[in-house]
């Protein structure tokens, strides 16, 4: 039912599209052309969500996944030639450091290198090891002869130029190793699912639209686009793979709650409910310093239900992990959702 090789396949080429939130177009631009070739008609939020509509009738459910991506912006053109930067959406500095990047420039496409202040061992000695690990030690060495500030500006540098960061995907017995599964992990399964219900062998019990959010990682992704007979919305997003957390490598998880709160019950039954009766690999899980569309969706104030499942994910917002067993289990999850009735809401 999941094609597998697409799936991946879809994923790699994502992870491999810049796409930093403030910058999603070509991303976007790509889900839309793989969308056209199944068979579907995307259409756009005034902000550029991309959604279609699937099924007969007037969308009732939602399903979201989102395709920005942690990233940076240029904050000054300095004296020596580099470039200061901040980070775009929620990530650590140490995790910055090292990577290699391309600088979106009003003059075109420039490439670099995200580097600590005193990058030199042997000009800094064990300071390379002690100083800080925080975004205003860190700067863009870019690849060009650019000896200081006038030779930024003479090469079309600006303050609010994007900054994105190369994903370097790996594939490894199973695991996807790589920048940007977040969300991109997500977005593949649901494309792999639509391919599912394009070549018949998913059937679509209640309409819905499939959303892919473009600003998720700012806290913005869900929050419009809904039609207005929308019940439910099912948010796919990233587990947490880390000490303490039930989330593993070879299932889907099933989030209980994030740190806006529980997750609707009736939604949250419904999934494990398919699970035990489809005989998926799951757990359950709750995520004490995350949010995502459904947060966003019910912040926005959308009347709504809201849920999350997810794929596992291995150092998140960092060199992250996961695997195929655990988003085949989760395109299987939403495979079963999507060919299952609505849950009755009880008067």
């Amino acid at each position: 039912m999941i094609d597998h090789d697409y799936l991946l396949a879809r994923l790699l080429d994502l992870v491999k599209t810049p796409s930093p939130v403030g910058m999603t177009e070509r991303a976007v631009a790509l889900v839309d052309r793989w969308l056209r070739e199944l068979g579907y008609a995307p259409k756009y939020t005034r902000r550029g969500v991309l959604y279609i509509k699937v099924g007969d009738g007037t969308p009732r459910r939602a399903l979201a996944a989102h395709l920005d991506t942690l990233g940076a912006m240029v904050t000054e053109l300095k004296p020596n030639g580099r470039l200061a930067l901040r980070n775009t959406g929620t990530w650590a500095a140490r995790f910055a450091e090292g990577a290699r990047v391309t600088i979106f420039s009003d003059a075109g496409e420039h490439r670099g290198t995200i580097l600590p202040l005193k990058a030199s061992g042997h000009r800094f000695n064990t300071d390379v090891d002690t100083q800080p690990a925080d975004w205003d030690n860190l700067e863009i060495r870019v690849d060009a002869v650019l000896p200081g500030h006038d030779a930024l500006v003479a090469a079309g540098f600006n303050v609010g130029d994007m900054v994105a960061i190369d994903a370097q995907p790996e594939v490894i017995d199973g695991f996807i190793v790589s920048r940007h599964l977040d969300d991109k992990a997500g977005c593949a399964t649901l494309l792999a699912v639509l391919k599912a219900i394009a070549e018949g062998t998913v059937e679509v019990a209640v309409p819905f639209q499939a959303m892919f959010t473009i600003a998720e990682e700012i806290g913005i992704g869900g929050t419009h686009g809904f039609g207005s007979e929308v019940e439910e919305l099912l948010a796919i997003d990233n587990a947490v793979t880390a000490p303490n957390q039930s989330s593993r490598d070879d299932a889907v998880t099933i989030a209980m709650r994030d740190r806006q709160g529980p997750f609707d019950a009736r939604m949250t039954r419904h999934m494990l409910d398919i699970c035990a009766r489809e005989g998926i690999a799951h757990v359950r899980d709750t995520f004490r310093h995350y949010r995502s569309d459904s947060a966003a969706a019910v912040e926005a104030g959308w009347d709504i239900r809201v849920g999350l499942v997810c794929f596992s994910l291995d150092s998140s917002h960092g060199w992250e992990r996961t695997h195929m067993a655990s988003l085949v289990a989760l395109g299987q999850l939403i495979a079963a959702y999507i060919a299952s009735p609505l849950e009755p809401v009880a008067d």
